[in-house]
């Protein structure tokens, strides 16, 4: 379970949604006191935390998990004021494991977030492949997005209409359940990473 304890309805609702895409189970709270109940009744796998929280500060939640936890339980700082470089330092030296900057681009949010959660419904290489289920013609497109080729550099070496390709593009985000062309990329290099091969 994920914990997000934030006040800002806005960055729960993207987040939620994005985290939740994922397999992710998440819990959003909007005070520091219901964040450390929530917390200490079941020890959460994340806990994002808005550092302005009514009442106790988002800081002092973090003290207190990581007093509780130790440095196994990954804290998120999130914030929309507290965005100078001495405030991401002075949060990252409080024990945080990362400081995210609002607005913020939810597939980053969860790219990092993987690097600490693995989601609940991974797969792994050829199961995850198959998963996908996409076509001879899908995964050749892929392939060239994985490799860094633009719309065009792919209908030239295919011989197929750009407009085909972009077609292809959003059949894959759907079958690949992401939203951007860097998640796909992601998703392959994670599934099978052999399967990327340098062109020479």
């Amino acid at each position: 379970m994920i914990v997000i304890a934030d006040n800002d309805r806005e960055t729960v609702a993207l987040l939620s949604e994005a985290l939740r895409r994922f397999g992710y189970e998440v819990l959003a709270v909007e005070s520091a006191e219901e964040a450390l109940r929530a917390a200490l009744e079941n020890r959460p796998d994340l806990v994002f935390v808005e550092t302005n929280l009514p009442g106790t500060s988002g800081y002092t939640v973090c003290r207190a998990l990581k007093d509780r936890y130790g440095p196994s339980l990954p804290v998120f700082f999130v914030s929309r004021e507290r965005t100078e470089p001495f405030d991401r330092v002075a949060g990252l030296l409080l024990g945080a494991d990362d400081y995210l900057v609002k607005p913020f681009d939810p597939g980053e949010v969860v790219a990092r977030v993987r690097r600490f959660v693995a989601p609940p419904d991974a797969r792994t290489g050829s199961e995850e492949e198959q998963a996908w289920n996409l076509t001879r013609r899908e995964q050749e497109v892929l392939d060239l997005v994985a490799r860094g080729h633009t719309d065009a550099d792919i209908s030239q070496r295919l011989q197929i209409a750009p407009k085909t390709v972009g077609t292809h593009v959003q059949r894959i985000l759907v079958k690949l359940r992401v939203h951007s062309r860097a998640q796909a990329v992601a998703a392959v290099y994670l599934a099978a990473p052999q399967a990327i091969k340098p062109e020479r």
